[in-house]
């Protein structure tokens, strides 16, 4: 019982140290530069307490359970001999994990009334939620065969910079073909896929699976999906957008 309460009480002491930077630089720019007084001063102190108990349990959760079932599941895929199955696993992961991911809700929902407001797609609420879920869509499936290749990257032990070095070519070609409207959404959703939940299971995923595999080191091929999961987006979104403009 006092290891777990140990354990948490020295993670909730990580996050007010990583959120310490953050509180310092709003107060001086707020305070000095501006020289403005903080607004609202018990809302804020109140918000920063759960941001900090938030990342704290959050943090603490990853440790507890995400990491530890990553790797105990790609030991078990490795062991199993399944290569079908664990590359279901793989997309399913990928898949999964981005359709669930906040901040490409958020984003989705955002670029859906943006593009309604430039007239791109209708102003109905039918068109706009379309076009969200399409874009949610799009950049799962692009995730999810962004993990499968990678894990058959481990498998294979192809180089990891032949494989991000085609894809960004194929992101440079596909600039100069889709839509301006929609290359800096696309840009985005690179970015938004490798958050919160979508990262520490397909990191776990990929060391728990080189640190399986005979010959692989985790270092160097454990590490790498999450370039991946962060490429594909970019060019799938661009090629939705192509498609329903």
């Amino acid at each position: 019982m006092l290891r777990p309460l140990k354990a948490l009480f020295f993670s909730l002491l990580g996050s007010l140290r990583d959120l310490f930077p953050i509180i310092i630089v709003i107060g001086f720019f707020q305070l000095v530069v501006l020289q403005q007084p903080i607004p609202d001063l018990v809302s804020l102190l109140t918000g920063i307490l759960f941001v900090l108990l938030g990342l704290t349990f959050f943090m603490f959760g990853l440790e507890m359970g995400l990491f530890p079932i990553g790797e105990s599941m790609a030991h078990a895929f490795a062991q199993k001999g399944s290569v079908v199955w664990l590359l279901i696993f793989a997309f399913a992961l990928g898949f999964g994990t981005t359709i669930a991911e906040p901040a490409l809700i958020a984003v989705a929902a955002e670029s859906a009334q943006i593009a309604a407001e430039g007239g791109v797609i209708d102003k109905t609420e039918a068109a706009m939620k379309s076009y969200a879920t399409g874009l949610r869509l799009t950049v799962a499936v692009s995730v999810g065969l962004a993990i499968l290749v990678g894990v058959l990257r481990i498998l294979k032990g192809w180089p990891i910079h032949y494989l991000i070095i085609g894809g960004y070519i194929g992101v440079m070609i596909m600039t100069t073909m889709a839509p301006k409207s929609i290359i800096g959404i696309a840009y985005d959703s690179g970015g938004v896929t490798t958050s919160t939940i979508t990262v520490p299971l397909v990191a776990a995923l990929g060391v728990g699976l080189a640190s399986s595999i005979k010959g692989r080191n985790p270092m160097v091929d454990g590490f790498g999906l999450i370039a991946f999961a962060s490429l594909t987006p970019m060019i799938f979104v661009m090629a939705y957008g192509m498609v329903i403009n």
